[in-house]
């Protein structure tokens, strides 16, 4: 598991400039650094400079930064394998301490990088851009999901569904034609409810929360969250049972089964309730977004935006310049930073403004789920 930083050449020229005890090597490496005036996007000046020895400092101090923080994830690793393993009582939000891990050596390696732009590696299996993430460092990442597949177990008394994204699916086009959509934009709804699904759990129905006491289900909701769904649910019922008795039919008997139980306990209603609750009411909205927004990939991002940060997404629909609407408020820009986006490096997090195209862009994490949604919708429906 655990990564060997490897030495590059600049990070040599610091070491042997702090290194009192090899003036030989001072003095070779100085007059290599004359004569090679640029290596990769590094540009070396004299040692003598002021200049040379502010930035070295600074680089020096990020790549010690990220030593650290890749040192201190896989500190955090071990210890949580450790009591999992031995099965221990673990601490109240056992995840959080992972997820903030992970973040520091992502927001530290996009530091060095920005400081210096030829420790940008090769593209890795997880699809984070190479500026912000080390490919040397996937087997970190492999555990730190393997471990959160058993911190987000579902609990022992939940009710699984054996078509777990076919009711996604199913459940989000009902809806969506009962708020009046066509058959087309009713299939991208129920897409965009698949990318939910994924981008919430990772497409694991009816998963905890090792980050947060609050939010539980297939779709990752709060108790509020779930009473106004299903308030809303039984308003629209007439309508699904005109066009769909079937599914209908299927909701009687998941409403039966759990009974008096939290509904978020429940694959089915868990995510009925979810879109009733934060996405039905966009959904007549569908066919506009997808023309000002044609990738699959963006409209699922918009619509998680609707999880994230439902009222300044609304608003930001409401404005006729979707991609253009900037929010500024350091609140919502919290919320943002909380859920991966604009999270990592300084740079990122001392933005205190973003537009819609520039928050969309900025979910690149998201990019690999939504994909693999995408994917999974299209193979349902070719059944």
């Amino acid at each position: 598991m655990r990564g060997t930083i490897k030495f590059h050449l600049w990070e040599i020229a610091l070491r042997i400039r702090n290194h009192s005890r090899a003036p030989g090597l001072v003095l070779g490496f100085a007059l290599l650094i004359t004569v090679i005036p640029e290596i990769g996007n590094l540009r070396f000046i004299a040692p003598a400079s002021a200049q040379q020895g502010t930035s070295t400092k600074q680089q020096s101090d990020a790549l010690n930064a990220y030593r650290s923080a890749v040192s201190k994830f896989e500190q955090v690793l071990r210890q949580r394998r450790a009591q999992l393993d031995a099965h221990e009582t673990l601490p109240n939000l056992p995840g959080q301490a992972l997820y903030l891990a992970r973040n520091e050596m992502i927001s530290t390696y996009k530091d060095l990088t920005d400081l210096v732009p030829s420790q940008v590696g090769k593209p890795n299996k997880f699809e984070i851009p190479p500026a912000y993430f080390e490919a040397r460092n996937e087997p970190l990442l492999d555990e730190y999901y393997r471990l959160f597949d058993l911190l987000d177990a579902p609990p022992a008394n939940a009710q699984k569904s054996d078509t777990p994204f076919k009711d996604v699916a199913d459940l989000g086009t009902a809806i969506a034609r009962a708020k009046g959509l066509d058959a087309a934009n009713a299939e991208i709804a129920g897409r965009i409810a698949v990318g939910i699904f994924f981008a919430e759990t990772n497409g694991v129905q009816n998963a905890g929360n090792a980050r947060s006491n609050k939010y539980k289900g297939s779709f990752q909701t709060g108790p509020s969250e779930d009473q106004t769904g299903r308030a809303a649910w039984a308003l629209i019922k007439p309508r699904v049972a005109a066009l769909d008795p079937a599914l209908i039919a299927r909701d009687d008997r998941e409403e039966a089964r759990i009974g008096n139980l939290d509904h978020r306990l429940n694959h089915w209603t868990n995510v009925r309730d979810a879109l009733m609750g934060t996405h039905a009411d966009i959904f007549p909205q569908v066919g506009t977004i997808a023309k000002m927004l044609p990738d699959p990939i963006d409209q699922m991002k918009l619509f998680e935006l609707m999880q994230i940060i439902p009222s300044p997404t609304r608003a930001a629909l409401r404005s006729g310049n979707l991609l253009n609407h900037r929010i500024s408020d350091p609140t919502v820009m919290g919320y943002l930073r909380n859920n991966s986006i604009f999270a990592y490096g300084q740079a990122d997090r001392a933005r205190t403004s973003a537009n819609y195209r520039e928050i969309l862009d900025a979910m690149w994490l998201f990019n690999a789920k939504f994909e693999q949604a995408r994917l999974k919708f299209d193979e349902i429906r070719a059944r």
